[in-house]
């Protein structure tokens, strides 16, 4: 290894936290390379490349500490909560869900299932990581990159135990996997203002009500099939007839559903709302924005869910006539401009995905355990937690 240099020494001053969670004093010497060589220039990042370039003498041992030893990545997980907070954190800042796959061959990497793969676009051999993403003025660090297991593996016990994925490891939906992330990273003291995520995780009822029995205030995508109530809805309970016997019990509606996109259709009206400055001028587009309450509530006897806690159905439309659809549950009391503007910081964590693999190599693991998979990936959050460390000094530098 050359002497190091400022960055590098820097980068040692920074990871003194993390190497204290790890503990052990063999794992203290390994963690630092591995991250070097991930922020090192290099074709592939995968362990045998970066080893070769860090630790030539070395490569057994620093492979054994990513992918065959069994640490618990938990503790050094909840000082890059402290870290990335301290550098994001705050009222103002997001929490973006989302997935990231990683397109692999065969069929013994731990997850790997054929999968939408968001990488390429379509269904694909991949595996899927759910991830939590604080973002502050466009700067994204990553706080969680959990791997979800389909149930094609949970199932299949000898295969789990092949891939020494641990026992207590059962089928959790991505959704589920998000709410105990957030649980976990809030726990960790990590501070934000409003939960943002596509319509994959949007879509699905329990999320959108496990964030607002959180008392977390979110801006999720949504389906255009998906049923809406007007505002005003009344709901009420009916009193029993005359007849004796058992009093009814079902709610009554006032109103019957529309889906989102025929709600739009009726009640929207569009108009230009620009929510912030871009480097090349405003940013604005065409939006309608309407009060509505989602079909999301208990299921009446009919089999219609009746309306649950008010929200805002925004329909964006694109210049190509496509339309997206999102629900806010930001107060009555929102601007359009902070209600879109909050739609539009998800960018971020796309942005984070996107390096962590270009520039990291997120994506070329090539071991086949779930602690490999799991090391692999809080290593390379933390190197990319570092490299922004570095952008926020020089920005503050260049002020």
């Amino acid at each position: 290894m050359k002497p190091a240099t400022g960055w590098q020494k820097r980068l040692d001053r920074w990871l003194e936290p993390f190497l204290d969670a790890l503990g052990d004093k063999r794992r203290r010497v390994w963690a630092p390379l591995y991250i070097l060589g991930l922020l090192l220039p290099g074709d592939r990042k995968s362990m045998q490349p970066i080893s070769f370039r860090v630790a030539p003498k070395d490569v057994e041992q620093i492979q054994h500490f990513v992918s065959t030893s069994c640490w618990d990545p938990e503790p050094v997980e909840e000082v890059l909560c402290q870290k990335v907070d301290e550098m994001l954190g705050g009222e103002s800042s997001f929490l973006i869900v989302d997935d990231t796959s990683l397109p692999k061959k065969g069929s013994k990497s731990v997850g790997v299932a054929h999968q939408y793969c968001g990488a390429l676009g379509k269904q694909a051999n991949c595996q899927c990581l759910v991830s939590l993403t604080l973002a502050k003025d466009d700067l994204p660090a990553p706080l969680a990159l959990r791997l979800y297991l389909p149930q094609t593996w949970t199932k299949d016990l000898e295969r789990c135990k092949r891939a020494k994925v641990p026992p207590e490891i059962v089928y959790r939906p991505k959704w589920k996997i998000a709410l105990d992330e957030i649980d976990r990273v809030r726990a960790a003291g990590v501070r934000f203002g409003c939960v943002l995520a596509d319509a994959g995780y949007g879509m699905c009822a329990e999320f959108r009500q496990g964030l607002t029995a959180r008392s977390l205030a979110w801006a999720v995508g949504i389906l255009s099939t998906q049923n809406m109530y007007p505002a005003d809805v009344k709901v009420w309970m009916p009193a029993g007839g005359k007849r004796v016997g058992r009093p009814r019990v079902h709610p009554k509606v006032d109103a019957a559903p529309y889906s989102a996109e025929r709600f739009i259709e009726q009640y929207g009206r569009f108009r230009q709302v620009t929510w912030r400055e871009g480097t090349k001028g405003k940013l604005s587009g065409d939006f309608a924005i309407v009060r509505v309450r989602p079909a999301d509530g208990d299921e009446a006897k009919d089999g219609v869910h009746l309306p649950g806690d008010p929200a805002w159905l925004v329909c964006e439309r694109l210049e190509n006539g496509d339309k997206k659809f999102s629900l806010v549950n930001l107060p009555a009391s929102e601007s359009d401009k902070q209600i879109v503007g909050a739609l539009k910081a998800r960018w971020a964590c796309e942005q984070g995905h996107q390096q962590m693999k270009e520039e990291l190599g997120l994506d070329h693991f090539e071991g086949r355990s779930w602690f490999g998979l799991h090391h692999h990936a809080v290593l390379t959050m933390i190197a990319f937690a570092f490299l922004q460390h570095l952008r926020l000094i020089e920005n503050k530098s260049a002020a």
